[in-house]
């Protein structure tokens, strides 16, 4: 059975990891066929040779989909994604390369529409294996109070 984390267990500043994962050829491919995006810069190693990262870098969209689901580790039947806010790519990530997420509790807030939920707003990084950010974003889960509100 899931454990059931409610709004008031989240605690601002709470940090958790997740393992790695390295980012493979077949993972871009699949990801360019699965969304159609088979630009120059994920799919062709020749041309990406002449251009200034002299390698082909996985989508955007690739790494925040691995990165999100790496942070998915256990099931809480209290709280489900409301969203994500402030999506940035900042680095480049390339074949062979290793990332993980980092998550930490930003933000609580009442939801507004419901007295018997809140908005827990977490600070998603996906590290490389040097250390370095490469993709940062707000995750916004919509979670039930634990107590009786009127």
């Amino acid at each position: 059975m899931a454990a059931s984390i409610y709004y008031e267990n989240y605690e601002i500043g709470e940090v958790r990891e997740s393992a790695g994962r390295t980012i493979t050829e077949t993972d871009i491919v699949l990801h360019a066929g699965h969304t159609g995006d088979f630009y120059p810069h994920h799919m062709d190693a020749q041309w990406c040779s002449q251009q200034p990262f002299k390698q082909r870098i996985a989508h955007g969209t690739l790494v925040f989909s691995v990165g999100i689901g790496m942070t998915a580790g256990q099931l809480n039947p209290e709280a489900m994604s409301y969203g994500y806010d402030r999506l940035r790519f900042i680095k480049p990530v390339f074949i062979g390369d290793t990332i993980r997420a980092r998550v930490t509790v930003k933000e609580k807030r009442d939801y507004p529409k419901r007295a018997s939920q809140g908005i827990v707003v977490e600070l998603v990084e996906v590290i490389n294996q040097h250390q370095q950010t490469v993709l940062v974003c707000e995750h916004l889960l919509l979670t039930n109070k634990g107590y009786e509100t009127e």
